[in-house]
């Protein structure tokens, strides 16, 4: 039979970058599960005053982060402007757009509120994944790993006031340095250093739809492998059927620590396919496969027979990973290949199948993993690492980390969960389509979403017309 290509159910380059900011935004608020943090926020706000309702002014938070405001006042001032925002956002249209668009200290204090609610802020984005996972095939079934520098723009802390916290510095900051390196075409060796003042953003992300999973922020100096840890257990015990149904966790060699490697293994069924970095010393190229005479193995995990007689050396042909006995199996090359071997006779060998060795994964974890380095699935796999890179410029250039003023970890944290949870939006409203989420029948120039109905923007352009008119 024929066999017919799928397309992908999401498409960040089809499907959200040729949307509209509105669009997004709509997406956004159709989409994300806060009626729980909106009914929070309502009861502690109890009988004060209600200048500013809740609704409209967390609505023009999300807005900003989609419109990738830097600051509060650059948000404050695009609500002033454009009536169809503060009209998506919930504000209400009587009023002068002076009146309504609350005030720098009003934010100020949301914001702060917010801060105290951020485990809630987390669980709505962990309600996210699960949905993601119920509504696209094979969601999570590859996951990828990543940490993203996120520089800082603000003072660094003034040692002669280590103690006070000053509100023009960051005193959350530190200091974190990235080594890039590899091999030139002629063989040359090159390597880049690069250092920041800031965060790091620990990502990981399904590395097929390319939408994030799980996030953590944490100061520029800190590694990436602990972090991982945390992630992968946090994700268990959020969206346990995500780490379930993983059968891959890519990542670069940052990550490669052998703690981190038995958890996702041994501790998660996780095959880890992930970069190695050379840790033998005094210039060791290879070593001996343990229980044989002449079967070496490099940093890398490649096997190699020796000839004994001729002292030719052979790479040895990869033949599956043997998941009862937990050992690689590797075959002779000259039986694989049908060549002759002088060393034939001497080679203690199972006929014409060839001399077959088994490696215990023990003998190195870090060299041999379940999906053998040398392999072509393990490059297959690999190569899909690229899609938390892809991630990670979006936020970038469709979030506003590019161009800042946030300061301190709880502030970060707090816009890299919105930003993460918006990117999710994106990735569920577009495969939900117009799909109604709620129960209840949307009112007139409303749609049906997770959280809310959300006006219209042609409702929004009937509404001006009319005012306009009288």
């Amino acid at each position: 039979m024929a066999h017919i290509p799928q397309t992908s159910l999401f498409d960040w380059e089809d499907d959200i970058e040729n949307l509209g900011d509105l669009e997004r935004l709509r997406c956004v608020l159709r989409v994300l599960p806060d009626e729980k943090l909106m009914r929070t926020l309502e009861r502690e706000r109890g009988n004060g005053r209600d200048d500013y309702p809740v609704r409209p002014v967390w609505n023009s938070v999300l807005a900003g982060v989609v419109f990738q405001h830097p600051t509060v006042e650059s948000l404050r001032r695009e609500l002033r402007r454009n009536g169809q925002l503060r009209y998506v956002c919930g504000f209400q249209m009587a009023r002068e757009a002076f009146d309504v668009v609350p005030t720098p200290r009003a934010y100020t204090e949301f914001l702060t509120n917010l801060y105290d609610h951020q485990e809630m802020i987390d669980g709505m984005f962990n309600e996210l994944v699960e949905a993601l996972r119920e509504e696209l095939p094979e969601f999570g079934r590859h996951l990828a790993a990543d940490s993203k520098g996120i520089q800082s723009h603000a003072r660094r802390r003034n040692t002669d006031q280590q103690a006070e916290r000053d509100g023009r510095r960051d005193v959350d900051a530190d200091v974190g340095v990235k080594t890039y390196s590899g091999r030139r075409e002629d063989g040359t060796l090159w390597e880049k250093t690069r250092s920041w003042f800031g965060y790091k953003l620990h990502l990981i992300v399904d590395a097929d739809y390319e939408l994030p999973v799980a996030y953590e922020v944490t100061r520029a100096s800190r590694p990436d492998n602990r972090p991982a840890e945390r992630l992968v257990d946090d994700l268990e015990e959020s969206c346990r059927k995500v780490v379930e149904d993983c059968e891959a966790l890519m990542a670069d060699r940052a990550y490669d620590d052998g703690k981190l490697l038995e958890k996702l293994w041994e501790g998660k069924g996780i095959k880890p396919v992930v970069d190695i970095r050379d840790g033998w010393k005094d210039g060791e190229k290879t070593r001996r496969v343990p229980g044989t005479r002449n079967v070496v193995y490099d940093y890398e995990g490649t096997v190699y027979c020796w000839g004994m007689k001729t002292g030719k050396v052979r790479q040895m042909v990869y033949w599956g990973y043997e998941k009862d006995r937990d050992t690689q199996k590797w075959r002779c090359p000259a039986a694989v290949y049908g060549c002759s071997c002088a060393d034939a006779d001497r080679c203690r060998s199972a006929g014409d199948y060839g001399k077959v060795v088994r490696i215990k994964r023990s003998v190195d974890p870090r060299v041999f993993t379940p999906i053998a380095r040398p392999s072509a699935k393990f490059d297959r796999l690999y190569n899909k690492r690229s899609a938390v890179e892809r991630v990670n410029g979006r936020l970038d250039t469709s979030f506003g980390f590019e161009d800042h003023c946030i300061r301190g970890q709880a502030k970060m944290r707090l816009r890299c969960s919105l930003a993460a949870g918006g990117h999710a939006c994106d990735g569920a409203g577009e495969s939900q389509g117009e799909t109604e989420r709620q129960d209840a029948e949307p009112g007139p120039g409303c749609v049906a979403g997770l959280g809310r109905h959300i006006p219209t923007v042609e409702l929004v352009n009937e509404q001006s017309m009319s005012q306009k008119a009288m």
